[in-house]
């Protein structure tokens, strides 16, 4: 079977991060300057996270651009189920990330009771794209948190959260060269981390300078960032992943 989720490249990690960035300030510019509101915001967000991938389980091949739209999905409404779980409901940033960790290491558990296994080259059936994208949604909202929590409540800021995150990730990518730690483990630590990084670029971004950003127009810096993801997925190599049976049956 082929996969239909894109091979695990250094292109696939830029990517990420650019889709992440875009989901903060897409996120925020619908909740924000739009003054939906979070739970407004979060319907929409999760609405479109459903359709986008109802649409990638029933395709028949690897859509690229299908794929990092769901990506996209998932971290727009990772951004607003956070705000909303962190800021309207109270709960605050260390309540919400751990709750939100338990939700995504339960959702993973029962991936790996269900299958075996959670690596990410395994995901060729229906069933398992499931468990896939729950618990990526899990890992964007989780990843919000975190990236709030660090540049709002630890004094860092959003270039200091965004060092923070990016030494975290400069580690594991130190550990999948150097080491034999599970590339699995590896992969999942990196998604997450990847998700804060993102969180504290877009703030960066689109913060007013009074409180360390940029100010840019949150739908001016969504446009910018999605005409380089674009522009990536044209011209960075896109190819599917191969599900581990392929090799297997072919000899």
């Amino acid at each position: 079977m082929l996969s239909k989720v894109p091979e695990v490249t250094l292109g696939f990690w830029l990517i990420k991060i650019l889709a992440t960035t875009l989901g903060e300030t897409g996120g925020d510019a619908v909740s924000m300057s739009m003054n939906l509101g979070y739970a407004i915001s979060s319907i929409i967000f999760v609405g479109m996270f459903f359709i986008a991938v109802v649409a990638q389980i029933s395709a028949k091949a690897f859509h690229p651009f299908l794929y990092w739209f769901v990506i996209v999905a998932t971290t727009t409404a990772g951004t607003t189920m956070a705000d909303f779980a962190d800021r309207s409901l109270g709960i605050g940033y260390p309540g919400g990330a751990a709750i939100l960790l338990v939700l995504l290491m339960a959702a993973l558990g029962v991936w790996y009771w269900s299958a075996g296994s959670i690596a990410v080259n395994s995901v060729g059936t229906p069933k398992i794209e499931i468990f896939y994208w729950v618990a990526i949604l899990f890992s964007q909202t989780l990843g919000t948190a975190l990236g709030d929590w660090m540049a709002d409540t630890n004094g860092l800021g959003y270039e200091g959260g965004a060092l923070v995150f990016g030494a975290g990730l400069a580690l594991i990518a130190g550990a999948y060269f150097c080491t034999n730690v599970s590339r699995t483990l590896l992969f999942w630590a990196a998604f997450i981390l990847t998700r804060p990084l993102g969180a504290t670029l877009g703030d960066l971004l689109d913060k007013p300078l009074d409180n360390g950003g940029l100010a840019f127009s949150r739908f001016y810096a969504s446009a910018i960032l999605a005409v380089i993801i674009i522009a990536c997925i044209v011209f960075l190599p896109q190819r599917a992943g191969r599900h581990p049976g392929v090799q297997a049956q072919s000899t």
